[in-house]
């Protein structure tokens, strides 16, 4: 960004000491500190070695030097409105001077999300994991397979104006944070759509209960929008066992505990009609997975243990498009 663009972001830097003092005994042995982080497949080798493999991917070179950023965009049952925003992640990338790579995790759909995808012409990554497995369990998937040096993701109704995109990745790549949040309770932070007055204010209400487990720094816990620089994407997702839709939360509570720096960047809702998530439905399971989660990371010493469900790699960015099946 120039020097004389105007942008509100927020700063949090965690000491471990000063804090969060209950991190004392919290492992943080996996955090990089090398310019150049092992590869996936290298953490994978010794953490995680029976939960994935990709064939014919040249596990020898960084993955992080074939892409600037990656965006994550779990999707269940978005057949019909994924074209759209695929061609709207495709616009804004081309006009990047950084590399892009578009990551499509399909959690189990009882439609065409994943094939749609696959056949786009943007060159997108596409993961299918093998049965509905939750939001958490997708992004989970992404963030730890996701080649970019900063890794993020959105939602699959791109609720939000891509320049907080570009602002947060600008923030990581300068070196200025490891973690940044969307928020949209920031003073500059605006909406072009209505929402209905009922869902804002149970929106409200989780989040000041969410904050008050998580972190104070961070109020907004559920905005659709978070980028993690590529070594805190591993070292955050990687401890992250939540599948529901509050996984966010716990995400937001590992990365305190670690210490890694954040901010938070102000965004502009412009679509609000296709969110799946009804705290009316989900907020009884949200609220127990945050306690659960907060009560797991007071027992464990934050090992990184959490797994990726069952899937299949339908197509991996910048692979040629998939043959149609002859009728």
């Amino acid at each position: 960004m120039s020097e004389g663009e105007s942008r509100q972001v927020q700063f949090a830097t965690h000491s471990r000491s000063a804090a969060c003092p209950e991190t004392d005994n919290f492992d943080t042995s996996l955090r990089t500190e090398s310019t150049q982080p092992p590869t996936f497949f290298d953490r994978m080798a010794t953490t995680l070695p029976h939960t994935i493999r990709f064939p014919g991917l040249d596990r020898t070179t960084p993955l992080v030097d074939r892409f600037g950023l990656t965006v994550v965009v779990p999707a269940y049952n978005e057949f019909s409105r994924l074209p759209r925003t695929l061609d709207g992640l495709a616009e804004w990338a081309s006009s990047r001077e950084f590399g892009v790579e578009i990551l499509v995790v399909d959690d189990g759909s009882h439609d065409a999300t994943a094939e749609v995808a696959a056949r786009h012409p943007c060159g997108c990554g596409v993961i299918r994991l093998a049965a509905n497995s939750g939001k958490g369990a997708a992004v989970r998937t992404g963030m730890l397979v996701g080649q970019g040096a900063v890794v993020a993701f959105t939602d699959a109704d791109l609720p939000y104006r891509l320049d907080a995109l570009e602002q947060a990745h600008s923030l990581i790549a300068e070196g200025a944070a490891e973690v940044v949040y969307g928020g949209r309770d920031l003073a500059e932070s605006a909406e072009a759509v209505s929402r209905a007055r009922s869902r804002s204010l149970a929106s409200v209400c989780y989040r000041r209960f969410a904050s008050r487990l998580v972190s104070r720094d961070v109020p907004d816990t559920q905005c659709g929008l978070k980028a993690y620089s590529h070594a805190a994407a591993w070292e955050v997702f990687s401890r992250v066992q939540t599948n529901g839709f509050a996984f966010d939360a716990e995400a937001i509570f590992v990365a305190r505990r670690l210490g890694l720096t954040s901010a938070r960047v102000p965004v502009v809702l412009v679509n609000e009609a296709g969110s799946t998530v009804s705290l009316r439905r989900h907020a009884a399971a949200m609220v127990r997975d945050v306690v659960k989660a907060r009560l797991r990371h007071w027992r464990e010493e934050g090992l990184p243990t959490a797994t990726i469900p069952a899937h299949e790699f339908l197509r991996r960015a910048g692979a040629p498009l998939p043959q149609r099946r002859a009728a």
